[in-house]
């Protein structure tokens, strides 16, 4: 089964969370997006289904922030 990836992204000045071909928000700051993500991808992943969190960085290059059943829910800080 593929894993499904939540990319938390900075798109017209506003913070969305790109899933498959869907834009979720926008949400009011990085770390709102960051949560709704993992949030998402938690619930994804007790349903049986690998998910991942990735959140673009100022040079556009994506870094892992969060993976079920790799990393702590709710993630601490």
């Amino acid at each position: 089964m593929a894993r499904t990836q939540y990319f938390v992204v900075l798109q017209g000045g506003e913070w969305k969370i790109k899933v498959n071909d869907t834009h979720l928000g926008p949400y009011p700051t990085q770390k709102a997006a960051i949560k709704a993500a993992v949030d998402a991808a938690h619930a994804a992943g007790a349903k049986g289904h690998d998910a991942q969190v990735l959140v673009q960085g100022t040079d556009h290059k994506f870094r892992t922030e969060w993976t079920y059943g790799n990393d702590p829910y709710p993630p601490r800080g």
